[in-house]
């Protein structure tokens, strides 16, 4: 990051993709957050932007604003300020600019030679004054704009990383079309989904546009499983009918229900036609129940195993990491075919019951068959009772054939119990929304 000054706790000079992602501690040593992005001011002329300080994450998934005259140091692996934090959500102001998500990516001209060249990162110093500016910019060799001492001697190479003073680039000031988005995920490459749809959230259109397109379709589906519902018709609505079906066809079959539930018929029916056939089949089946129905709220993926299963085998299915924890918490058995819609429904063996059995032990000599399963055209309030009741996370739905076709979790219910906009409102309240006398002199000078 940096060669380190003993004295201050500062780096002499700090690339700031590299703090992306950094967890933040106070004083006593208390994680409270993660470094989101940085915020600068640009200034006339040729001068260094000025560092107004740092998007934190906090929980419950709100940005918040760290002015940088109260970090007192920065490493690796910790930032660290002097404990006092408003809790205000950030906004982002017309005279700021973040840097991973507006400067990343962004082609510049070299001032020598007017090469266009893409910013991979920027660097900030710490002044004699004590403020903290950015002074250098990484970039990257495309081949593309004039030759340039370099070229004529036949030295570039496309691809070439190299570090320039902010006054050797232009551009950086101006709003670029097609920036791409390339170094940005790289930066966010190990954040969770959840934290990602937060970014997303915050970004303008025209970027979360741009980051959404340079997801891979399984990355972008679990994120947009985690954003509002208007931010999700929003980026689906942008994509070509192909790209959206296959970015659908790795959704959980239920949030892409959800999704595809808020467009139009017209173009609904369009989609599914081109999802796999095998991953519209139970999106369709869904749709078929009303919304606020466990049919309709139901997952078609639950962990469903065979009669002859062993134990070890069931604890296999739910040890994958990806599963979500209030399906993990319960095995359900059924006669082949074991996907939805199953053959006859058994019981359920509770997650505790086969930690406590023989790994050789078979689930049909430990099936709960005392626990009815619910039918899909059961309304919400039911289906939040019986779970409440009978102090479950998740039960099991089968239809009038005896078939097990999906499973009801708590975080469903949770979902349609909670305002449509509940989403939006956890990544745009704030616990706090008093100003703060220090923040603001530092954000007003900018």
């Amino acid at each position: 990051m940096g060669n380190l000054d003993f004295m201050t706790g500062f780096p002499a000079r700090v690339f700031i993709a590299r703090l992306a992602g950094v967890a933040v501690f106070d004083p006593a040593g208390d994680q409270v957050g993660r470094v989101r992005d940085v915020v600068v001011a640009l200034r006339d002329g040729v001068k260094p932007p000025r560092v107004l300080g740092l998007v934190v994450d906090v929980q419950p998934r709100r940005s918040v604003f760290l002015p940088i005259t109260r970090v007192t140091t920065i490493d690796a692996d910790a930032i660290i300020f002097d404990g006092r934090l408003n809790v205000r959500r950030f906004q982002q102001r017309a005279s700021e600019t973040l840097v991973l998500g507006e400067m990343l990516d962004r082609t510049v001209e070299l001032t020598e030679d007017e090469e266009a060249v893409s910013v991979v990162d920027v660097a900030m110093e710490q002044a004699r004054t004590r403020d903290w500016l950015i002074t250098k910019v990484a970039v990257q060799r495309n081949g593309r704009g004039a030759g340039g001492r370099r070229a004529r001697l036949g030295l570039r190479r496309r691809g070439e990383t190299f570090v320039v003073d902010w006054a050797a680039v232009r551009g950086l000031s101006t709003v670029e079309e097609g920036q791409g988005a390339k170094n940005l995920l790289a930066v966010f490459e190990k954040i969770k989904p959840a934290d990602l749809a937060g970014i997303l959230h915050e970004l303008s259109a025209k970027r979360r546009s741009e980051v959404a397109v340079a997801l891979d379709d399984e990355r972008l589906a679990d994120v947009l499983e985690e954003l509002p519902r208007s931010d999700q018709v929003e980026i689906v609505g942008e994509f070509d009918p192909d790209r959206a079906a296959d970015v659908l066809d790795v959704m959980d079959p239920d949030a892409a229900a959800d999704l595809l539930g808020e467009l139009p018929a017209e173009q609904r029916e369009r989609l599914l036609t081109l999802m796999e056939p095998k991953e519209a089949a139970p999106v369709r089946r869904l749709l078929s129940y009303p919304d606020d129905t466990a049919g309709g709220m139901m997952t078609t993926d639950p962990v469903t195993v065979p009669p002859d299963a062993t134990v070890a085998e069931a604890l296999a299915q739910i040890r994958n990491p990806d599963l979500n924890p209030a399906l993990a918490a319960q095995v359900y058995v059924c006669r082949p075919p074991v996907e939805t819609p199953t053959g006859r429904y058994l019981g359920l063996v509770h997650f505790q019951r086969l930690l406590r059995e023989r790994p050789s032990s078979l689930v049909s000599g430990i099936v709960d068959t005392d626990l009815a399963p619910l039918r899909p055209t059961l309304p919400l309030a039911t289906v939040a009772s019986y779970l409440a009741t009978y102090n479950l996370v998740a039960v099991a739905v089968v239809n009038e054939e005896g078939q097990l076709i999906g499973a009801v979790t708590v975080d469903d219910v949770l979902d349609h119990l909670l305002p449509d906009d509940w989403r939006e409102n956890v990544m745009e309240t704030g616990a706090d929304e008093t100003g703060d006398p220090e923040e603001e002199a530092v954000r007003s000078e900018s």
